[in-house]
């Protein structure tokens, strides 16, 4: 995983509330199990309409509860491989928001007047070390929670935070090897 420290660019809006994951990825795209692939398949139908755009950018500004209904992880691997790298709403569903961090992809909750504001911004840039988002002049501050940003700011997914306790899995391994079989009395 990369780490997320700062980072800015262009601003992608989609301006619409509760948009569940089968609409970020639909279930016909779920075959693949490696993480890549996804971004071409990403809001697959509404890509149809002729008036769709949705223009590569690190930021993605959309509406509350972004990432509602099933908890699928091909979501956030989907918006991550199209480009985005920020999701910026009023709110999340937990497991999505969940989902997004474990794969280093940064969800930033701020207040609907701030993300309408900045729906109407070209470009923003993103701190996670002062956990704050600006734009324009202006600027939003989005709370994470202290290990999850610990983990982003690192770069640290499941398999290296694990990683990084060696020596203590070692020491459990090592203590609990036994000499023979195991038996017990009857």
């Amino acid at each position: 995983m990369e780490p997320i420290v700062t980072f800015q660019g262009g601003v992608s809006v989609l301006d619409r509330a509760d948009v569940d994951t089968d609409q970020i990825i639909p279930k016909q795209f779920l075959k693949r199990v490696e993480r890549s692939g996804f971004g071409e398949f990403l809001f697959h139908d509404w890509a149809k309409d002729t008036d769709w755009e949705l223009p590569v950018n690190p930021i993605l500004v959309t509406g509350r509860n972004f990432g509602c209904g099933s908890s699928r992880e091909h979501a956030p691997w989907a918006l991550e491989d199209y480009g985005f790298k920020a999701i910026v709403a009023p709110s999340f569903a937990d497991i999505f928001k969940s989902n997004c961090t474990k794969i280093g992809l940064l969800p930033i909750e701020i207040g609907e007047a701030d993300v309408r504001a900045l729906m109407g911004a070209e470009r923003a840039e993103v701190d996670l070390k002062a956990q704050e988002i600006r734009w324009d002049g202006t600027s939003a501050s989005f709370e994470i929670d202290p290990e999850t940003k610990h983990r982003l700011l690192n770069g640290l997914d499941d398999i290296a935070l694990t990683l990084a306790q060696d020596d203590a899995i070692a020491a459990y391994e090592r203590d609990r090897e036994r000499a023979g079989p195991v038996t017990t009395a009857l």
